[in-house]
């Protein structure tokens, strides 16, 4: 028998999918922007299944500003825990509620929520892709958008990933002007 064989440190490994750098740079700079202001940012996840919590919580510094996540993949956990009203859970009004319930349950003051479908299939009357990105601003303020995206059921993720995050980006950056205005 010879000596076992070592891997090569980059033996097996993919090059980095362009959705992954791109949600770590938008994550980035949510925590650049965050740092050192009093935002605690939560979310709440059904189609991205926490993968959204994951990436905010590998940003710098995330132990000061992210609160959490939950994610409440079935109709009745979002029911259940996050308090979403009968109807359909891939709408704008479950995504505005899945943002303050978890702003209301982890106690956070900027929360971002995340619903759609990934397929294979349609839901709630809705096509493979719809996706609705809530977030919930510290004055109680509500915003949803409206996605459709496209490719296969890992793809739409990635893309709901991204998109939320260049939302809460946004959503981020100007909230720190207007609070730097006021001050």
């Amino acid at each position: 028998m010879g000596e076992p064989r070592l891997a090569d440190k980059n033996e097996g490994m993919t090059s980095p999918d362009p959705s992954e750098a791109q949600a770590a740079a938008l994550a980035e700079s949510i925590a650049n922007a965050v740092d050192g202001t009093t935002f605690r940012i939560a979310v709440a996840e059904s189609l991205t299944g926490g993968l959204l919590a994951s990436r905010l919580a590998a940003a710098p510094n995330s132990s000061s500003w992210f609160a959490g996540g939950v994610v409440a993949y079935m109709t009745e956990t979002k029911h259940r825990v996050l308090d979403v009203g009968p109807g359909p859970v891939v709408s704008a009004r479950a995504a505005e509620q899945m943002a303050t319930g978890v702003a209301r349950l982890l106690g956070a003051n900027l929360s971002l929520s995340v619903t759609g479908v990934g397929g294979p299939d349609k839901q709630d009357g809705r096509e493979v892709g719809t996706v609705f990105i809530g977030i919930h601003s510290p004055r109680g303020e509500l915003h949803v958008a409206e996605r459709q995206l496209g490719g296969s059921p890992e793809e739409i993720v990635d893309s709901a990933i991204v998109a939320a995050l260049r939302l809460l980006e946004s959503r981020v950056h100007a909230l720190v002007q207007q609070n730097a205005r006021s001050h």
